[in-house]
């Protein structure tokens, strides 16, 4: 596992190739905020043929609605939303190139499949950071939907954004082997404790 690699958004082929589930890395580039309504607008806009606010290829959606800005600062907590109340929205933009997805919490099979079939990556932010995370947001500005408020969709320019990959173009899927790993360390220890009773080493 890679300990904080920069990588930097938009991505290109080489970058998702190189992505394994469990890296941690840190993002500098563009990043494009979405959540539940800019998402609708978004396919909407795809199945009627118009024209997106902006171009869909390479880029790296964020699951957020910021908190207004405090003065002096570029954008209030910026944590991440949960990324399960997307999936039914996220086929079509991954259909048009996106290629980088950043939220909390799991995505469904169909979603972790067209990741592999389209060749994108989700990764999870740090839920509960939602001010530190903002401290890696150097620029904020609204590109498209002002009428949604903080769900309008904002370019946000980063400098070390600490995301982590959950599920790659390889199948790999971080909740899962995190689990496994889990279970088979529980299980060892459980074995050691049994040896040791045996042994005499703990009461039994």
């Amino acid at each position: 596992m890679s300990t904080g690699r920069r990588i930097q958004a938009p991505f290109d082929e080489p970058t998702v190739e190189q992505l394994h589930a469990g890296d941690e890395v840190l993002i500098d580039g563009v990043l494009y905020t979405a959540r539940d309504a800019a998402h609708q607008r978004l396919v909407d806009s795809l199945r009627a043929g118009e024209d997106l606010p902006f171009q869909l290829a390479g880029q790296v959606i964020y699951y957020v609605g910021p908190a207004p800005a405090k003065p002096g600062h570029v954008v209030g907590p910026a944590g991440p939303t949960t990324s399960g109340r997307l999936d039914a929205y996220t086929l079509p933009l991954l259909e048009r190139g996106v290629s980088g997805l950043i939220g909390k919490g799991y995505r469904s099979e169909a979603v972790k499949a067209a990741l592999v079939k389209h060749r994108a990556v989700y990764f999870a932010a740090i839920g509960g950071a939602a001010a530190l995370i903002a401290q890696a947001i150097t620029a904020s500005r609204i590109v498209a939907y002002t009428d949604l408020g903080t769900e309008a969709i904002r370019e946000f320019t980063v400098a070390g954004f600490p995301a982590i990959v959950v599920n790659d173009i390889h199948g790999g899927d971080a909740y899962i082997d995190g689990r496994a790993a889990y279970l088979a360390r529980r299980e060892t220890e459980v074995d050691f404790h049994k040896i040791a009773k045996n042994l005499g080493v703990v009461q039994k």
